[in-house]
Order: C-alpha cells, then structure tokens, then sequence
C-alpha cells in the first residue's frame, strides 16, 4: 500500500482471496489509522446496486462481483470521523478484469497535508524520497556489480525483486511464519534463484562467446517468462504481508512515518552500511572489485573469476530479494512489482556509473528524492518520468554517471 504520511487514504486489498472478480480495500490515513463502519457501496455499469458493505474494525472491505466489468464504488462521507472530509469525489468507477481482485483508491484528507506535524510537505517528501531512495538501492547494488562483472545489462533483474516478495508472502501468509523469518529463507530463495541463472544459462552462454547484445535480449525474454510465470503462480492480486496491513503513521515532529517504514530504512541503511565493508574489507569484496575493475586483469593475477561472479549472482539475488520485501510493506506484493521499479533501477545505476556499488547507492537515492520531491510540480501518477527525465540530463552534462570513469564507459 502506498502510505504518503498526508492524510491520504487508500482502499486497498486485505487477506482473504477471491477466487473470482472482487473489489476490496482498507479506508484509512495516515493520523486516524484504519477506519472502520464506513458504507462502501458496489454498483454495476447499469447503476444496479451489487452489494453494500462497512469497513471492518482494521477498516478493511470486500465485494464478491459477479462477473468482470465495469463497476463504481461509493463511500458513504457521512460516515467518516470527525477531522477526516473527501480530497476530492466520493466514488470512482473502475474496470474489472476476469479473474482479478481489483483495488480501489479514493483520497481523504485528514488536515496533516501541508501543515503541523509532519506536516511541511517538501520535508515529508523529503523523507519518502530518502526510503524510496534507499530500496532502489538495495536492488540495483546488485544489479550495477552483476553489469561490472560480466558486461550484461540484466532486464531480469526487477523479477529477482519480484521473487524475493513472493516467496516471503508464501512463506509468511500461507505458511504462517513470522515475517522476519520468511524474510531470511526471501533471501536465500533470492540467492539460489541468482546462482541457478549464472550456472545453468550466463556461465554456458559466455562460455560459446555469446556477444553482449544477444545477452541482453536473452535477458528481455527471462524477464517476460519470469514476470508471468510469477503472475501464473501467485495471480494478479495486491496482498500485503500478514499483520502489515496499513498502520498509522508516527509523528515525528516535521514528518510522519510508520513503524514498517522506519524499520524498512533502518535495514536499508545497515544492509547497505554491510555491503560496503564488504568490498571493502573482505578477500572476495576486493575480488569483486577487481574484476569489475579489469576481469582479465584478474584472472591473471589468480582469482577465480567464475567464482566471482557466481557469488556476485548470489548477492544481487539476496539484495533484490530484500528490496522486494522491504517494498512489498509499502506497496504490497504485486505480480509485476519488480518490473515497475526496474526502470528507476537502471536510472540510478546509470546515474552513479554504470558497475559501481557505490554509484548504484548514490544513484538511487538522487533518484528516490527526486521522483518523489518532483510530486511538488507534477501529479503523482507521472513521477517515475521525472527519475527518468534527470538520467538524461545527468548524461548530457556527465555520460560516465557521477562515479564512473570514462575508460569504464568506452
């Protein structure tokens, strides 16, 4: 779910899975928490009423449909606290497709936009833009040092993040694991995940001398396989992880942040605060490093290349895996989830210089502040075009990205 700390609500899906249509939501914001007996009423394309229901005690609602289609959804206002009005229409009508559980979002105000608390909205941006910032980051360290090692521009990597969300899901929601645990065994799904594509496809391909070009499409046609057969397996629901479902926000004086929030940029931090001693410190940290610097360099130096970047694979599978997680508590866990963040991905690692982990880091967080910082000037609905936007103007002024190196670059 997409929490702003603004007094935005959103109707968004809870646990329970339809086995056909269905519309279902959560009625919350961010001060006043979930919302619970607001009428929520489901009407078809006809204006015939479905069903009416109210908002349960963690302001969570559901509606059977009878088929796929067009549908409003209306939320009964006189039936919102005090303190909490409409930002804009009451209902919204939206399009169901076959088989789908379909979110509703509907904006409420709750007088924190703007204002007190949390409440200078360039601050709160700010902040959001720091998280956001920070979880490209864990998936694109991976994905900068894989293109360092080996040359490949992998557009498989966003179903890594995918996956890693998924199997914590799984294991959280069906198998009834605490969420830190099912993040662990996320992680080493990730990691086995990322050895089985270097041993079983890369490592043979590169071995037959395959050229950089054909790997890439290579990796175009892993990504469209992986992204549906996810979809073929876990569906096309939005669900959250168990006991994450919305959350109010905490004041903290010139922001506002929820306790899944924080934890999830404390982590961020350390995780990456580790992988950076890592390359560091580490006798395969600097083995990386030289590879990604000069492989045949290496190679004739005495380091195992193969074993190199077998263990990059492993690394950037658990860090995607991790970033998939830590996204899947703001945003729930999406089929295509991965491939909606790849893009920004690319721009953060194009950004700091392409094969850096350090300017993957860097890269990330100018892009995470600035697509969220850009909602200022430009509507929600568009901001991942501004992270886009500044590549390009960051490759005008400087193509080898802000740590990179020419002799890198070509």
């Amino acid at each position: 779910m997409l929490t702003f700390g603004l007094g935005i609500a959103a109707f968004t899906p809870g646990l329970a899975q339809a086995e056909g249509e269905q519309l279902t939501g959560t009625v919350q914001t961010s001060r006043s928490g979930p919302i619970e007996d607001v009428q929520i009423e489901v009407a078809g394309a006809d204006g015939a009423e479905i069903e009416s229901v109210e908002t349960d005690d963690e302001g969570r609602w559901s509606v059977d449909l009878p088929g796929p289609g067009e549908y409003t959804v209306t939320l009964d206002e006189g039936d919102l606290p005090d303190g909490v009005e409409l930002a804009g229409a009451n209902s919204r009508t939206v399009t169901v497709d076959e088989g789908r559980r379909q979110a509703v979002i509907i904006g409420l105000e709750d007088g924190s936009r703007g204002a007190g608390g949390g409440g200078v909205r360039a601050i709160q941006l700010l902040v959001d833009g720091i998280r956001f910032g920070l979880l490209i980051a864990m998936a694109a360290v991976g994905l900068s040092l894989i293109f360092g090692t080996t040359g490949l521009t992998n557009f498989a990597h966003g179903e890594l993040v995918t996956i890693g969300a998924v199997a914590a899901w799984y294991i959280n929601v069906s198998g009834g694991v605490n969420l830190v645990v099912a993040t662990v065994l996320a992680m080493v799904v990730g990691a086995a995940v990322g050895a089985l594509n270097e041993l079983a496809l890369w490592r043979p391909l590169r071995r037959r001398g395959t050229g950089l070009i054909a790997a890439l499409v290579v990796s175009i046609g892993l990504s469209l396989l992986l992204r549906y057969l996810i979809q073929v397996v876990y569906g096309g629901r939005s669900s959250p992880y168990q006991g994450f479902q919305g959350g109010r926000a905490v004041d903290y004086g010139v922001f506002t942040m929820t306790n899944a929030d924080l934890a999830s940029v404390i982590i961020s931090v350390i995780v990456l605060v580790l992988v950076a001693l890592m390359l560091q410190r580490t006798k395969i940290g600097k083995a990386m490093r030289a590879v990604s610097d000069n492989r045949d360099l290496a190679a004739s130096s005495g380091i195992d290349v193969n074993r190199v970047i077998l263990v990059v694979w492993m690394m950037g599978g658990a860090l995607a895996a991790l970033g998939g997680v830590l996204l899947g508590l703001s945003d729930q866990v999406q089929w295509d989830m991965g491939f909606r963040l790849l893009l920004l991905m690319f721009a953060g690692v194009t950004l700091g210089g392409l094969g850096t982990a350090y300017g993957a880091l860097v890269g990330s967080l100018i892009v995470g502040v600035f697509v969220q910082m850009s909602t200022l000037v430009i509507p929600n609905d568009v901001k991942y075009v501004g992270g886009l936007l500044l590549l390009i103007v960051i490759l005008v002024i400087r193509p080898q990205g802000i740590l990179g190196s020419r002799v890198r670059v070509g």
